[in-house]
């Protein structure tokens, strides 16, 4: 597996090449790979169904310039910025059975991050609700994936230095809630992991034995996705 340990320069290129990284696998040029990518700036970044007018306080991101964006991979909305580590993994679903479904595939990935964060914490890492790592009881990693013929890309935070206070005032209490939160307030609800951004790369890039580097990134694709979608309103604020 490779390893591509960037940050482009903006947020709508950050995740065009997360889709841009899956495009070209499932093209044949490229194969399986990790992605590890951050932003100095905070932008909230929708699931590829949500509504902006449901999920987020568009007065106040407009007030205070911070970007919508929507991603291509399902999921609730999130809210980006520094202290959130992203990872964006590109798996072929012939690799084991596991991966056939969504549910089997989840299960497998977050294990195994749960798996190799876990040593490092006074305490243990668990897979809850849909696709949630939490620590103590608190959600500290949101994930959604995207499926396409051979390969699947999956994707998540981690938060590791966030503010969380930002949470409420960018985004609303989410209408879809899973049973472990317990209706608790965003503050409430998520955590910081007491590590370093290079402590979890360098965990997750060991647990998918990931050490080739990844030399010709599909920055073209993901510069054109932008054009297309990502930087386009009609794609962020749709319905």
């Amino acid at each position: 597996m490779q390893l591509f340990d960037f940050s482009a320069d903006s947020p709508e290129l950050n995740l065009a090449l997360d889709e841009a990284l899956l495009v070209a696998a499932e093209e044949g040029a490229a194969g399986e790979s990790i992605r590890f990518w951050s932003s100095d700036r905070p932008f909230v970044v929708l699931g590829y169904s949500r509504a902006a007018i449901d999920d987020v306080d568009v007065e106040a991101c407009r007030r205070d310039g911070v970007p919508v964006l929507r991603r291509y991979s399902g999921g609730g909305t999130v809210l980006q910025g520094p202290g959130c580590l992203n990872y964006n993994l590109v798996l072929r679903m012939d690799r084991s059975d596991v991966f056939s479904t969504i549910t089997g595939s989840t299960r497998a990935i977050l294990e195994r991050h749960a798996a190799a964060l876990t040593p490092l914490l006074s305490g243990e890492v668990l897979l809850e609700g849909e696709s949630d790592l939490t620590f103590g009881g608190r959600k500290f990693s949101g994930n959604a994936q995207r499926r396409l013929g051979a390969y699947l890309g999956f994707h998540g935070t981690l938060l590791l230095g966030f503010d969380v206070s930002s949470l409420a005032v960018y985004l609303r209490i989410p209408d879809r809630q899973p049973a472990y939160r317990r209706r608790r307030e965003h503050r409430e609800f998520v955590v910081n992991l007491p590590l370093t951004q290079n402590e979890v790369k360098n965990l997750l890039a060991s647990a998918w034995g990931a050490s080739e580097p990844l030399v010709t990134p599909p920055l073209a694709l993901a510069r054109r996705l932008v054009t297309e979608r990502y930087a386009r309103p009609e794609w962020n604020m749709k319905r």
